[in-house]
């Protein structure tokens, strides 16, 4: 029959078709948390730790709320030789959230899974021995959306002794970097209204004060320039007023990039 023969001529193309829409859907569709990972009692604890979350308005905080528990709800978090708890889950989706809250529904499509060490851990992911120096890392290559973070240095970033550091916001900074898929100091993903030649710019001069010892910033962000975007926006959330202070055309830069103005929250 003439119908039937059409189809069968279409087939070849219909099913690809298909089969691309059913993996389009499979991948974006909306994830339910599993159970267990959405803490009952987020917003106390982000009002207790999270200095960031206290300085928002009421309907900034219940927006950032639904943004931590979307968080959780759709990445896996495992602990390594210590125990995940509730608290730790809630630092990790804040730090996951505080670079990206001026871009409502924003996703790490680049992360699935964060593993959790107690402390410091080695280039082979081993956290006992005496060569352990990391805190956090962004994997790649076949621990490629995965991040590992140290438990003691995301709790310590959160403490009223973290300085201008934070471990896990410094992590996420770089997944952010690495959403155009590379990891250069230059996200163009929040770069849209931002010029790079004066990121670059200031970012090259603040570097060759880091090095000739006459900045206040970590001398880590003279490594390379994606070290530098991810310190200094350390460095913008957890001490802004310090760094408008202090470093005012960086401080400029960083609020349009990330779209955000911490110092004016803390005045």
């Amino acid at each position: 029959m003439p119908f039937n023969y059409e189809i069968g001529r279409m087939l070849p193309v219909l099913i690809p078709i298909v089969v691309i829409l059913f993996l389009f859907w499979w991948f974006y569709r909306p994830k339910k948390a599993a159970p267990g990972a959405v803490p009952a009692n987020t917003a106390s604890m982000l009002q207790e730790h999270v200095r960031y979350y206290q300085q928002l308005t009421a309907g900034e905080q219940q927006r950032f709320v639904e943004e931590v528990d979307g968080f959780l709800g759709r990445v896996n978090i495992e602990g390594v030789g210590t125990p995940v708890e509730d608290l730790d889950k809630v630092l990790i989706a804040a730090s996951a959230v505080i670079p990206i809250f001026s871009f409502p529904g924003w996703k790490y499509r680049n992360l699935t899974n964060i593993i959790l060490y107690p402390d410091t851990f080695d280039e082979h992911y081993q956290f006992e021995g005496d060569r352990r120096n990391i805190l956090g890392m962004v994997g790649s290559g076949h621990m490629n959306g995965q991040m590992l973070l140290s438990r003691s240095a995301l709790r310590a970033g959160f403490s009223e002794h973290a300085g201008q550091s934070n471990t896990a916001i410094h992590e996420f900074v770089h997944l952010v970097d690495k959403t155009d898929g590379y990891v250069d100091g230059l996200p163009e993903s929040l770069l849209h209204n931002v010029a790079s030649l004066p990121w670059l710019k200031t970012m090259h001069e603040e570097i060759r004060r880091i090095e000739s010892g006459h900045s206040d910033i970590n001398p880590y962000a003279a490594m390379n320039e994606s070290e530098f975007l991810a310190v200094v926006s350390e460095y913008f959330f957890e001490k802004p007023d310090r760094m408008q202070e202090h470093h005012p055309e960086l401080y400029r830069l960083l609020s349009e990039i990330f779209k955000q103005d911490p110092a004016a929250r803390t005045n």
